[in-house]
């Protein structure tokens, strides 16, 4: 969910301030770009050289650096984060944000965020419960601020009560699930496929193609960056899926995927079916290793359930199903006959004739087709940036 988001951390002169290094170090670990502002207060409770160290930027205190000559740049600063997160926010700089004081660089670059703003309080009991403490936070929540509720336990006071800083996990836990509920597959159950099949012949030998899965992983995570809950359906592959709203289950053969499928199928919303399923498959299967004796061999084949196919014939009104063609030849022709015939929403046409296309890459280059025969051809791309423009074409599709 934080993946590649830019993020203004302010931290702000508390004795929380200590947890400010397991917060960096969870944002980074999420895949955040952070950038870290202190206020002059902070400096004594954490160093900055801990801090630009698990963040890998240098630090901004002031709005001028005497020793490099460099101006920070409050304005770019703001403009530049994609969330700006205050915490710990003392007492001191939540007055400041309310009533748009801004004497440092962290009040200064807050004045300036577009972006979403979180801010996490510290402070001692009686000054959290104070009636102007209080009113501060009410501005701050007009203004359209989070707030990420403090916690209750023993403060540096030695008092017990209601205002201690969250704890860090639970501040990176409250931030991901606040961005879920603006995605817009948020709530939406997705299917994807991905990989090839294996078709055992013997214990040891089997049919398959050259499929790597890099496709239908990366569709499955984009997918998931948009907050839907992914089933993934995969064939045999090295790849892993990072992405906790991605619930992989492992297959091997063309028969064990449309098991899997048929048994998640009726609770999606929509399918993304990008494995490349083996269309034959051995009519018997040999217990034992075939030695190798004659100078031919035959194997007797049968054809695989269509998968695409079956859940064409089973897809309900308001759920959606996209499918691939990788074609060599009547590229075009041969995806809208695959889109009729199985009753699709959409079909990604790829063709092994274009350069950056097909299976173990890491590009791809694709027409999308509706059913309407509408069509967008997209230039040649990393299957990241691929899987990218395919969510976009479902997301439009579902709304």
């Amino acid at each position: 969910m934080l993946e590649g988001k830019k993020i203004v951390l302010g931290i702000c002169g508390s004795i929380a301030a200590y947890k400010a290094a397991i917060l960096v170090r969870l944002l980074v670990k999420a895949g955040a770009e952070v950038q870290v502002v202190m206020t002059a207060d902070a400096v004594s409770f954490i160093t900055p050289l801990t801090l630009s160290t698990l963040s890998k930027k240098p630090v901004l205190v002031n709005y001028f650096e005497p020793n490099t000559g460099t101006w920070n740049n409050h304005v770019k600063l703001g403009l530049w984060a994609d969330l700006f997160l205050i915490a710990p926010a003392s007492a001191n700089t939540l007055a400041k944000m309310a009533n748009g004081q801004c004497d440092n660089l962290l009040t200064a670059a807050y004045l300036s965020a577009k972006c979403p703003v979180y801010f996490a309080p510290a402070m001692d009991l009686d000054m959290w419960r104070h009636p102007s403490a209080l009113n501060n936070v009410q501005k701050l929540l007009s203004y359209n601020n989070i707030l990420i509720q403090p916690g209750t336990g023993e403060l540096a006071s030695g008092l017990h009560g209601e205002g201690r800083m969250a704890e860090p996990e639970e501040i990176l836990a409250f931030i991901t699930i606040d961005i879920a509920k603006t995605l817009p597959l948020t709530g939406k159950q997705i299917l994807v496929t991905a990989g090839p099949t294996y078709e055992a012949i013997d214990p040891v030998r089997f049919i398959g193609n050259h499929s790597s899965g890099k496709m239908g992983f990366a569709i499955a995570h984009e997918i998931a960056e948009q907050g839907a809950i992914v089933t993934l359906v995969t064939g045999p592959t090295a790849l892993t899926a990072r992405h906790p709203a991605i619930k992989r289950v492992d297959v091997t053969s063309a028969a064990e995927m449309l098991e899997a499928c048929l048994v998640h199928f009726e609770n999606a919303d929509a399918c993304v079916m990008s494995a490349a399923v083996a269309d034959y498959t051995p009519v018997t299967v040999s217990e034992q290793k075939i030695k190798k004796q004659d100078d031919g061999f035959c194997i007797d084949l049968k054809k695989t359930i269509d998968i695409l196919k079956v859940l064409g014939e089973r897809k309900r009104k308001g759920q959606f199903l996209i499918g691939f063609a990788l074609e060599t030849q009547n590229e075009e022709q041969n995806a809208i006959d695959k889109l009729k015939k199985k009753n699709l929403d959409l079909i990604i046409l790829n063709s092994l004739n274009d350069n950056g296309a097909g299976f173990k890459l890491d590009t791809n280059k694709i027409t999308i087709i509706d059913s309407n025969l509408e069509k967008t051809t997209f230039d040649t791309k990393s299957k990241t940036e691929v899987a990218v423009d395919i969510c976009r074409k479902l997301i439009a599709l579902m709304q």
